[in-house]
């Protein structure tokens, strides 16, 4: 009985983060590169209302923090290393970020229109 029940719950959850990915797949999508410190591009552009993806690919030597205080996200990516955050939809307005692992190098900030 308990094994039937760890199955479900097994299939249960990978059916819920299959959906998850199949949805983030689908939405309005922004690259950022990220290297020792560097954003590029330091200014993003993004609709207002509605979910975006923002795909992170760390081109740097050193590992990278992709991190904002204000839309409550962080992202850790070792170099080479790529991935991406869900942000909410948006009120429009500026949204600063930056790198966590290199706090010297100037914000890149995101704006919602």
């Amino acid at each position: 009985m308990f094994l039937r029940k760890a199955s479900l719950g097994l299939v249960a959850a990978v059916l819920l983060a299959t959906a998850a990915l199949a949805s983030a797949a689908d939405l309005p999508t922004f690259k950022l590169e990220m290297q020792d410190g560097k954003l590029i591009p330091p200014r993003i552009e993004v609709p207002s209302g509605q979910r975006i993806k923002i795909e992170i690919h760390n081109i740097g030597k050193s590992a990278a923090e992709f991190e904002s205080i204000e839309l409550r996200k962080e992202k850790v990516l070792a170099p080479g290393a790529q991935s991406f955050v869900v942000i909410a939809p948006l009120r429009p307005g500026e949204y600063k970020f930056f790198d966590d692992f290199h706090l010297n190098m100037p914000q890149g900030v995101i704006v919602a229109k």
